[in-house]
């Protein structure tokens, strides 16, 4: 079903509260820190940078590869245990980065396509990549060594993204092969443990994807649209629609009900899943937005732009205006190990005296701009 929408909405009159700057390229990737007040974004600059939440400025040094300093960074994902950051980059490698010290420590080669994301699995031992070589692997992270590859058939951009499903049982890939008409895009779930195809979701381009935590639906970022599926029959069961071009990404509130969608449109959507609707004005950008990362609680999203700056927004507030703080309420939910089953949701841990019952995959995903060189995301010339 199809979601009703007025597409002549007021600009929008929500500011950030922050602003970070100091990238000197597109920002294509966000995670909370463990603890309070701490992010780390991924730059095409081939950076990786700390920030002070409150304050805006940087901690600390620039994060770079002394092999390889120029190499773009277009995703990186955080460790459970919030001492490891691995990341995927334009050098076609997935590296891993010790938190403490800032330093890459180990590197893993395979790939022969540029690395577009990353995550973790469940429990933290292996860690899965997409890439524009049409392959999705899965490494052990204890060795760097590749347990599975699994071949799409995506040529032409291969792999934007891979994800696990909550029960680590699945895979799902999705991207945009230029070589395929729009009729020809699909979405695939694998077995995660033989690489066997299960289904294909046809018509539909998956820019981002993210499962919710029950496991009963699929989420899909595709060009104008978002798409919901019902991971039970595979049908479609509803559409999102007021994005006027492609939806960069997308990131779910840790208990399903909020969702957050940048665009090339230079905007921010809220969703309240509840409904399908959304909540209060776009957030409005100076450029294309690539990225989001709700906290933990889900009142604090950072977004990351082509201006080269990541903003960090009031959700509590925006909702609250909205009538609708509601959304940030959690359940009870059981203690559970954590699970890699969405791009961008809950990209935080909690401090050392916190209990969190049940957490997210650690990721987010990052999306590269073709403006200035064609390789950095073909993507942007199929709208």
């Amino acid at each position: 079903m199809s979601v009703p929408t007025n597409k002549k909405q007021k600009r929008s009159a929500v500011t950030p509260r922050q602003v970070m700057g100091g990238h000197t390229d597109y920002v294509y990737g966000i995670v909370h820190l463990p603890g309070e007040g701490r992010i780390m974004t991924c730059s095409w600059d081939g950076s990786l940078r700390l920030w002070d939440l409150e304050s805006g400025a940087q901690i600390g040094k620039d994060w770079r590869d002394d092999e390889n300093k120029k190499a773009g960074v277009y995703s990186m994902a955080l460790s459970q245990n919030g001492k490891t950051i691995v990341s995927g980059s334009n050098d076609r490698e997935v590296k891993l980065w010790d938190v403490e010290t800032g330093k890459v420590v180990e590197k893993w080669t395979g790939h022969t396509g540029y690395v577009w994301s990353v995550c973790w699995g469940a429990d933290g031992k292996r860690v899965l990549s997409a890439s524009e070589d049409g392959t999705a692997r899965v490494w052990d992270a204890k060795t760097g060594k590749t347990i599975l590859t699994i071949k799409t058939g995506m040529r032409t951009n291969g792999v934007y993204r891979a994800i696990y499903s909550p029960d680590h049982t699945q895979i799902v890939t999705g991207g945009w092969d230029e070589d395929k008409a729009y009729e020809d895009q699909v979405t695939q779930i694998w077995d995660a443990n033989t690489g066997k195809l299960l289904a294909t979701l046809k018509r539909n381009p998956s820019f981002d994807l993210a499962w919710t935590s029950d496991g009963k639906k699929l989420i899909s970022a595709g060009h104008e649209q978002i798409r919901i599926y019902d991971t039970t029959t595979w049908e479609q069961i509803a559409i999102l629609e007021a994005h006027t071009n492609s939806v960069r990404a997308i990131t779910l509130s840790q208990n399903d009900r909020l969702l957050v969608s940048p665009s090339k449109e230079n905007t921010v959507r809220l969703w309240n899943l509840d409904t399908n609707l959304q909540v209060g004005p776009p957030l409005q950008h100076e450029d294309e937005v690539y990225c989001a990362a709700l906290s933990a609680d889900g009142k604090v999203l950072v977004t990351g732009c082509a201006d080269k700056n990541a903003y960090v927004w009031d959700i509590h507030a925006i909702l609250k205006e909205a009538g609708q703080e509601n959304l940030l309420s959690v359940p009870h939910v059981s203690s559970g190990a954590t699970s890699c089953f969405s791009n961008h949701t809950n990209l935080s841990l909690a401090g050392p005296s916190s209990k969190v019952v049940k957490r997210r995959c650690y990721q987010t995903s990052t999306y590269s701009n073709t403006t200035r060189l064609f390789r950095r995301h073909p993507i942007l010339y199929s709208t």
